[in-house]
């Protein structure tokens, strides 16, 4: 049976299981008065409990919907009163009046009295008031299994989101390092062996280390610092590279390859290499719990970052900082003005 008709089902007979309970409780009532258990006795609980009903079920489909759901409180209140005073008539005038001597009930309980009036306007009162208590909790039991559904269906997103950015991000990486290492191979570079061991390294942290969406601060960067001695290859001896950082590295996580893109973007897209005046420089500044990360070059005219294929390291950092972080945790700032190309970073660590 599907769920819905299923639970539907199963609460049609709770009403109902909870209905014949009320009826044997206000049996109970009534024989302790009367002392005689008969069928006459049983028709009376049914006959107030069919006014009860009356009162609950309007108030749970039409009431609460259309007025209390809808922030209209005088409405509802006023509403509310009548539906209880109303109630308490029909019980009195329609139920039990046109039965009051094959129930051998008194004219007073079957005409209008002010106490019996009151006594029914309270009891049912306590009935409304339980049953919506008990649809609030129902329905706030339903919005937090909605919520944890749609958290779960969220985060599975999420990850399914990331695993995409990390498989489009490695094998870019991988890419560019190798074609690094291959213009040097074509030279026959003494330089070739060693940097495989680098790229190795930084292979290593990518398939292993970087698994997670947070990994350590401190192994980030050592990679950061491997990576930009293997770029280095790319450079002319005319260029000015400056790498420093300021403060002591906190014990803290951070989404991997995060600066990566930079970096590359930086080597591969600027630096003519015909012009002293070409420099990088990178810089990393630890404060508290906050990053500050800049990267700026020069480049040539045109520049081609913003193209298909060279901005899938930029576009991929963007789309994980939005899904990892809150806004207000992280500032990033790309500007291009110049011939300069700058980034800088302010980070809220975790």
């Amino acid at each position: 049976m599907p769920e819905k008709l299923l639970n539907k089902r199963n609460n049609i007979i709770g009403h109902i299981v909870l209905w014949i309970l009320s009826i044997a409780f206000f049996c109970f009532i009534f024989y302790l008065n009367s002392k005689i258990f008969n069928l006459e006795l049983v028709v009376k609980a049914i006959l107030v409990n069919t006014g009860f009903a009356i009162s609950v079920y309007i108030n749970l489909y039409l009431l609460i919907p259309r007025f209390l759901k809808q922030k209209s409180y005088i409405f509802y209140v006023f509403w509310l009163i009548v539906l209880l005073s109303g109630s308490s008539l029909f019980v009195q005038f329609v139920l039990f009046y046109p039965l009051r001597n094959v129930l051998h009930i008194s004219d007073q309980l079957a005409g209008f009295d002010a106490n019996i009036h009151s006594a029914f306007f309270f009891v049912t009162l306590v009935y409304v008031g339980v049953s919506s208590f008990l649809k609030f909790v129902k329905d706030w039991i339903a919005l937090q299994d909605l919520n944890y559904k749609l958290a779960k269906i969220e985060k599975q997103k999420l990850q399914a989101e990331l695993n995409t950015l990390k498989g489009q991000l490695n094998p870019h990486f991988l890419f560019n390092s190798l074609n690094n290492i291959y213009s040097l191979a074509l030279i026959k570079s003494d330089k070739v062996p060693e940097l495989i061991l680098k790229l190795s390294d930084l292979m290593r942290h990518i398939i292993y280390e970087s698994k997670e969406n947070f990994i350590s601060l401190e192994k980030e960067i050592e990679f950061v610092d491997n990576f930009i001695a293997l770029q280095q290859i790319r450079v002319s001896e005319n260029t000015r590279i400056t790498y420093q950082k300021e403060g002591t590295i906190p014990d803290a996580r951070i989404v991997p390859l995060l600066f990566e893109p930079f970096i590359d973007n930086a080597f591969k897209h600027g630096l003519p290499g015909n012009d002293h005046k070409d420099f990088i420089a990178i810089s990393f500044r630890f404060q508290n719990d906050l990053l500050f990360f800049t990267i700026k070059n020069n480049f040539s005219v045109p520049d081609h970052r913003n193209s298909k294929n060279s901005g899938i390291g930029v576009q991929n950092v963007k789309q994980r900082l939005s899904l990892l972080y809150k806004k207000n945790e992280y500032d990033l700032i790309i500007d291009k003005e110049d011939h300069i190309y700058s980034v800088s970073l302010k980070l809220k660590l975790k």
